[in-house]
């Protein structure tokens, strides 16, 4: 198995229940068997990220806003 950083997503080839089992499968049954993502909120690089998230999230619906009818 190939070694990647906690930060760093599964390729599809890696990534359980992937896409080819989404197509094939019945909807309810690939939803009970997703895979329960455990993230530390108290890291620093979380903090970081989220920060960056709600900026981004801020500046768009001040665009939005600005830019609506």
């Amino acid at each position: 198995m190939s070694e990647r950083s906690p930060n760093e997503s599964p390729s599809a080839a890696e990534a359980p229940g992937g896409q080819e089992e989404a197509k094939a499968g019945d909807p309810k049954k690939v939803e009970e068997e997703e895979e329960e993502i455990d993230i530390d909120l108290s890291a620093p690089e979380t903090e970081r990220a989220a920060l960056a998230i709600q900026g981004r999230f801020r500046r768009f619906q001040k665009q939005k806003k600005e830019s609506g009818p």
